[in-house]
């Protein structure tokens, strides 16, 4: 009975072999924490830009509409993003209803705006955007709104 025992091409191939097969599995593993990161903060930054929306459209409606805004007009107070994101009206969205139309010019101001607010995480991996309209309160005491 002849013993043979492994020769070294045999032992290099083999280990070669299960290198790929390590660093395959790991490259999937980081892939998949990865993107498990990224949708969390994608699901995390879709209920906070619905949270802001909301929160600016009960700030006007609680009297602060600014007619003619401009892009810093509108900053709700008390609102804070949790760590690692940020909310903002996105610069240059505001637009105007002339009665047909949106405008991102005032002309004159008829109680209707719309404004694009923005989260995003501070990493980058994340945003979401929604369109908000604003509208002027019409109380009692209020001139008519047109």
């Amino acid at each position: 009975m002849r013993e043979r025992g492994e020769s070294l091409l045999e032992l290099v191939v083999a280990i070669a072999l299960m290198g790929v097969a390590i660093v395959a599995v790991m490259a999937g593993l980081t892939t998949t924490v990865m993107l498990s990161d990224v949708q969390r903060k994608q699901a995390t930054a879709s209920s906070v830009v619905r949270n802001y929306a909301e929160a600016l459209q009960q700030f006007v409606a609680s009297g602060h509409y600014v007619a003619c805004a401009g892009a810093g007009s509108y900053v709700v107070p008390g609102f804070a993003p949790p760590a690692g994101f940020t909310a903002r009206v996105v610069a240059g969205s505001l637009r105007y209803w002339t009665g047909a139309l949106w405008l991102p010019l005032c002309l004159p101001d008829r109680g209707l705006q719309k404004l694009r607010v923005s989260v995003e995480s501070t990493d980058g991996r994340a945003s979401e955007y929604l369109d908000v309209v604003l509208r002027r309160p019409c109380g009692v005491e209020d001139p008519p709104c047109s």
